[in-house]
């Protein structure tokens, strides 16, 4: 993940709640998704979890959740809305260099991250090698290219120095993990100023 990012990140961490009163309307409904896909798991690996709207979700379905961020101001953000949860635990971790050892969880969680990343593949390559063998990766994904409307509005968030790299439609997006090797399993494209694509997938 780049510098630029992480400071991109970390400015706006503040920022980042008010900013998905525009752009997070269909983040209830992934939430739900999510929290319906590791019900009764053991422990979750969450990726980019940002000030932890997904980590509450999670929390209450799974025995265990990591939830890591590699913006320090957003694992403080973080730490602060899941003070009390006794089943997670918050760190640092940048999803190129994840200080787990291989196969450690049952499934990795990373909401609104891939389209972010410099190098899907390598990305998606990451999050598999945390899982055990069969485990599950959750990827819901901004697509930024999916409509008229939100092809505008991501030219306008570049112009405020947001550090998008990928600017999926749909179509794309499901491409990508099948062409990481990875059997997606749950797809829902969910409405919204810049629709989500819902994606649960497993290794080929």
């Amino acid at each position: 993940m780049s510098h630029d990012g992480k400071r991109f990140w970390d400015r706006h961490a503040r920022n980042y709640d008010r900013s998905m009163v525009l752009l997070g309307r269909p983040m209830a409904r992934a939430g739900d998704l999510v929290a319906s896909s590791v019900a009764g798991l053991g422990r979750v690996l969450e990726l980019a979890a940002g000030t932890g709207h997904i980590t509450l979700r999670l929390a209450r379905a799974a025995e265990q959740v990591v939830a890591t961020d590699y913006a320090d101001a957003m694992v403080a953000a973080l730490r602060e809305r899941t003070s009390g949860l006794a089943n997670v635990r918050c760190e640092r971790a940048d999803l190129y260099d994840l200080p787990y050892p291989a196969g450690s969880f049952e499934a990795v969680v990373a909401a609104n991250v891939l389209h972010l990343v410099p190098d899907v593949p390598k990305a998606l390559a990451a999050m598999r090698r945390m899982t055990r063998p069969g485990g599950l990766l959750v990827v819901p994904t901004f697509c930024h290219a999916e409509t008229v409307v939100s092809r505008t509005l991501s030219r306008l968030l570049t112009l405020t120095g947001f550090p998008g790299l990928q600017r999926f439609t749909s179509v794309s997006f499901r491409a990508a993990l099948q062409s990481a090797g990875l059997e997606v399993t749950r797809f829902e494209v969910i409405p919204g100023p810049i629709p989500i694509a819902y994606a649960e997938a497993k290794s080929l």
